[in-house]
């Protein structure tokens, strides 16, 4: 028997050295990889076709080409400086040219051209408690085909695309591009994570957090951010950063989860490891059973909360669901891509 302490941990500290056979051989989607412990060049490159129709933007477009493909509610901010002015009512106190008006002695404003193209920015939790799947693959696979499938899409709406790619106390930064340049530039970089053997087995505590507080420097106000994580080890620096990242740009939380992280496996003895160490689970006890239940609701209850705390959507992925479809519901209704993840684990 596992102790108390190892079995409390057990949901958010399941790793890749226990897995249940896979259901279904290849899995439903048909796009994942053979094992679907990594994903390849190829695989992902595939994806661009199932990316056509995403709703990257639920915003009215505006009509004049010159003043940028969308409307942007943070007006004058995360675009091109262009000019100084004189002060005139109404203008945004925020951009006052304040050297400008201390030289002058009369009041300025700082005037920006809008950009042509939206930055999108997927932001990819590759810690070590991504590395773990019972149900065709990791989520690690889960959270990049869903990466890669944004990527597509904002290339598809002419946007830019770019990455902040973290786990293991390391991060990478791709500055968004535009083009098959960009999309292939962000394939490149999110296949090179997926080697679950180059990833440390313990995890990092507080790397959301730390990944956020470094976004918010990369990510140009305006930008339409996509964080794909099990948002693990929350706290009130990830929610500060969270919060500071939401007032300046439009995110998404894309919450990657395992159907085992949801609801416990069936009656029986696993064997269970944190990498460090290693018990048995009974949930044959249904002391054990409503305990599990009880921590998965309360973690993604918390999760929930915070989000809806900073007007912060949230769609769930679960390894066993399509991505491009659920990604697709998500992007229409978070509602019911909720709604379609928790049939995945039925």
């Amino acid at each position: 028997m596992t102790t108390a302490s190892n079995a409390g941990s057990f949901p958010g500290r399941l790793t890749a050295w226990w897995r249940r056979d896979k259901e279904g051989g290849g899995g439903e989607s048909g796009i994942a990889g053979p094992s679907g412990v990594q994903v390849g060049i190829d695989e992902l490159i595939q994806l661009r076709l199932r990316a056509r129709g995403f709703n990257l933007d639920s915003r009215r477009r505006v009509a004049s080409a010159s003043a940028g493909l969308h409307a942007s509610r943070f007006r004058g901010r995360g675009i091109d400086f262009q000019e100084t002015r004189g002060y005139q009512p109404g203008d945004d106190i925020r951009h006052m040219d304040w050297r400008v008006t201390a030289r002058s002695g009369r009041p300025h404003t700082k005037l920006y051209r809008e950009e042509r193209e939206r930055p999108v920015i997927v932001m990819v939790d590759l810690n070590a408690s991504m590395f773990f799947g019972t149900r065709q693959v990791f989520k690690s696979v889960l959270a990049v085909q869903a990466a890669a499938l944004i990527g597509w899409a904002a290339i598809h709406n002419g946007d830019r695309i770019g990455a902040f790619v973290f786990g293991g106390g390391r991060h990478h930064e791709i500055p968004p591009a535009g083009g098959r340049r960009g999309a292939l530039g962000l394939i490149r970089e999110l296949v090179s994570w997926t080697e679950p053997r180059s990833q440390p087995v313990s995890p990092v505590q507080g790397g959301l957090g730390e990944a956020l507080r470094r976004l918010r420097r990369v990510a140009r106000p305006g930008s339409l951010v996509f964080i794909f994580s099990d948002f693990y080890a929350l706290d009130q620096d990830t929610e500060r950063h969270l919060m500071r990242l939401r007032q300046h740009n439009d995110v998404v939380a894309c919450l990657i989860a395992d159907v085992l992280e949801l609801a416990p496996p069936p009656p029986g003895r696993y064997g269970i490891s944190d990498g460090s160490h290693s018990g048995v689970l009974d949930t044959a006890a249904t002391r054990t059973r409503r305990a599990y239940e009880a921590y998965c609701a309360r973690r993604h209850a918390h999760i929930e909360a915070m989000l809806r705390k900073h007007a912060v959507p949230m769609l769930r992925l679960v390894t066993g669901q399509d991505v491009a479809d659920g990604l697709r519901r998500g992007l229409a209704d978070p509602v019911l891509a909720r709604a379609s993840a928790r049939r995945v684990t039925g």
